[in-house]
């Protein structure tokens, strides 16, 4: 038989046994408590894989963008989805233009980089007379963050086939705090010869939001630059950045890009149009401020050029306050190497 003092302990350890276990419950009762009201989760993380036309970025089992190597004369990224599932550039011409979208310029291929006047060669509009950015090669990598980068180089041909000039191109496609991010970089390479950028609206980086989204189709569609001008006031002005916003399919969405302060011309002027376009220009002049057309911008032979913008894709209307924040984040972030 037990003594009183063993009695005593085997009681006072069944008691403490009682309260561990019931601490145990209540802890993990928190804990899934917590999860269940946990509004923001981990995001999965991106991947990237081959297809018959580029690559595909995927977030878990749902599309981010396509990298398409040629898309009538020049590489894209189409399609182009935001966080909430929502295409935020158009289909047209890719797709037949839907209720919302107009059928007009279809050298607005969702999202590119061009120039309507390099060494005197068209390479904005993609008819038969203009030049072609042709894919060379290429390569991806998954970063350990979670990230993707798809890296290519190309060369940029005149209507006979001559290169006028080569470039690098990166990009970095990421999350952040909900939002979709894009970093794109182009390192332009004058390499066989000097290169004349000229002076015209027609550029160069930029992409044409949803037809929902325009601010023409009056459903709410609205621009805003860094400095508060909006619609057809922003065009062609300078700016740190612009902000597109508008609805697609009853949720408001936008997509802000931002100008590195690193990148030829900050702040660069802007393309921005009510219809749709969306476009970072560093070259145009005479057809946003008016008075003679310059002599553009020459890249002496074997120069290199580094153009570099973020783009954000997100939900809900503009808040500019936090989207000043981003510009400073981002024009503190260095630039990565191009090879």
């Amino acid at each position: 038989m037990k003594n009183r003092v063993s009695l005593w302990a085997d009681g006072h350890f069944k008691a403490l046994a009682k309260l561990i276990l019931l601490g145990a419950f209540l802890t993990l009762g928190f804990i899934a408590e917590s999860r269940a009201d946990d509004k923001s989760p981990a995001s999965p993380p991106l991947a990237v894989a081959k297809t018959p036309s580029g690559w595909m970025v995927t977030q878990g089992d749902r599309l981010f963008a396509g990298y398409q190597l040629d898309s009538n004369g020049k590489p894209i990224i189409y399609p182009l989805v935001g966080p909430g599932g929502h295409r935020m550039t158009r289909d047209f011409p890719m797709k037949d233009a839907g209720p919302d979208e107009r059928n007009d310029h279809d050298h607005h291929r969702s999202f590119w980089l061009t120039h309507g006047d390099v060494n005197g060669v068209d390479f904005w509009l993609d008819d038969e007379h203009c030049g072609k950015i042709v894919h060379r090669s290429g390569q991806t990598e998954t970063k350990d963050d979670g990230s993707v980068v798809i890296t290519t180089h190309n060369d940029w041909n005149s209507p006979e086939g001559k290169r006028l000039l080569s470039d690098i191109r990166r990009y970095h496609f990421f999350v952040s705090e909900g939002r979709r991010i894009i970093d794109a970089d182009f390192l332009l390479i004058a390499s066989d010869g000097d290169v004349n950028f000229g002076d015209t609206k027609e550029g160069s980086f930029g992409l044409r939001v949803a037809g929902t989204m325009k601010a023409d189709a009056k459903k709410g569609g609205l621009v805003t630059n860094a400095e508060g001008l909006h619609d057809k006031d922003a065009w062609g002005k300078k700016s740190a950045w612009v902000n597109y916003s508008g609805p697609v399919k009853g949720d408001t969405v936008g997509i802000t890009i931002h100008d590195h302060p690193e990148s030829f011309q900050y702040p660069c002027r802007w393309h921005v149009r009510t219809y749709g376009l969306f476009a970072a220009n560093p070259f145009g002049v005479y057809h946003f401020e008016g008075g003679d057309k310059t002599d553009g911008v020459v890249l002496k032979n074997g120069d290199e050029m580094r153009l570099s913008y973020r783009v954000v894709l997100e939900t809900g209307e503009l808040d500019a306050e936090k989207t000043q924040q981003d510009a400073k984040q981002y024009a503190s972030s260095p630039r990565p190497t191009m090879n």
